[in-house]
């Protein structure tokens, strides 16, 4: 059996970053990932004059306190990370700052303008460009309140968590759906006066304190290596792998697929995590209804190459919230299997996959410069021999070391 440590978790790496910059006294990072999503974050920090000590195993920030930011006018540059520029909106929208929150690359092309809405009505004053960046924060508070969503999404809900901080009354909000919890874990752990009931959320205004935050593996990185196994028919054990519900809807989906994957869970602080072991397992279709995308909304890519793979046809519904991420994946994971050789179809939302197809790959797979996608189309590579990827590179986004540590992992296979 092959053993893989995941890198650690940007999505929580980069929440850390953010709310240890805006808590009262030190915060020590510990096992921080360090990607270009991640330094841009940090960079972000330097700018808005939040001092930051890095060491190889961890990052200590001097909090600037709720309102320590000064007023601005500041100019970030988010880089392509969405869950940061939309995480520093809520975050400024509740410091009084004044700033402008601009980004490269896709991002520029992702909507801003639901998150803008959002904080908004929660009586911050925050504009889009036209429903993109640059994001303008203007020094005006949120008056909190109760308010609803209309999508589920956990970078706006962590924006409204963070805006919520500096309001000038409890801020309450309910989701249309479940989404993925770090925020809260986070605030939870530094202090603030949260409150969590089923989908409704309140926050209680009031200022952070400085912690210790352990960030655990990766899961989303971590699920490639999942897939690449079941392929290939590897036995594989990934250890210290973040395990938090909200991201557990592709484990849970192979599951009821008929893969063998076992989970031994033990708790950092404040995420859980543990060990999964994967071994070789005959895969059968299953039926994805839209509740469970956002607990998987960057591992459908490798569903849907899995269950091209599998017995039956597979049906995905929800995928519609897939076309706004870094490409629209609905579009690249068609592309993904028809450079393969595999047939998909997509209408109304609803992605549908024979199974039982073989991967007929030709020489060269388009990624659209999106991490996610490159990083499925490696997972093929183990059933494809010689297969190339263009612009590889897009994955050190989110995992610089990823093709390095996937050929450690499945070079010379079982």
């Amino acid at each position: 059996m092959k053993i893989y440590t995941p890198p650690p978790d940007k999505s929580i790496t980069i929440r850390a970053l953010l709310l240890g910059a805006a808590a009262i006294g030190r915060t020590v990072v510990r096992n921080p990932l360090r990607s270009r999503d991640t330094e841009a974050a940090m960079s972000c920090l330097k700018k808005l004059g939040v001092k930051t000590k890095v060491f190889k195993d961890r990052i200590e920030i001097s909090g600037a306190g709720p309102a320590g930011f000064g007023p601005g006018p500041f100019r970030l540059d988010a880089g392509e990370s969405g869950t940061l520029a939309r995480l520093l909106a809520g975050l400024l929208a509740g410091s009084g700052a004044r700033a402008v929150i601009t980004g490269r690359g896709t991002l520029r092309r992702r909507p801003m303008e639901p998150l803008a809405a959002a904080l908004r009505a929660a009586g911050a004053d925050v504009r889009s460009a036209r429903g993109r960046l640059p994001l303008k924060v203007n020094p005006v508070r949120p008056r909190g309140g109760t308010l609803k969503l209309s999508t589920a999404s956990a970078q706006i809900k962590s924006a409204l968590l963070l805006a919520g901080l500096g309001a000038a009354a409890p801020l309450s909000f309910g989701e249309s759906a479940p989404s993925r919890d770090h925020t809260e874990r986070l605030l939870g752990r530094m202090g603030a006066r949260l409150r969590v009931s089923g989908r409704r959320s309140t926050v209680y205004p009031g200022a952070l304190k400085g912690r210790t935050i352990n960030i655990p593996g990766d899961l989303s990185s971590a699920a490639f290596f999942i897939a690449a196994a079941l392929l290939s028919g590897l036995a594989l054990k990934i250890k210290g792998v973040g395990l938090n519900p909200g991201r557990l809807g592709f484990v849970r989906t192979l599951r009821k697929m008929g893969a063998r994957i076992t989970v031994a869970q033990r708790i950092y602080a404040p995420e859980p995590a543990g060990d999964i072991t994967v071994r070789p397992s005959a895969l059968r279709a299953a039926r994805v209804p839209a509740r469970d995308i956002p607990s998987m909304i960057d591992e459908a890519p490798l569903l849907a190459l899995l269950a091209a793979r599998a017995r039956g046809a597979t049906v995905i519904r929800g995928a519609e919230e897939l076309r706004k991420k870094e490409s629209d994946r609905v579009q690249s994971t068609l592309a993904l299997l028809a450079s393969l050789g595999a047939k998909a179809s997509y209408r109304n939302g609803t992605l549908t996959i024979p199974g039982g197809q073989e991967f007929k790959p030709l020489k060269t797979v388009e990624t659209f410069k999106d991490h996610r996608v490159a990083m499925a189309a490696a997972a093929a590579s183990v059933v494809c021999p010689g297969l190339k990827i263009k612009n590889p590179g897009c994955v050190d986004k989110s995992y610089p070391g990823f093709f390095r540590d996937f050929r450690r992992t499945f070079a010379g296979g079982r």
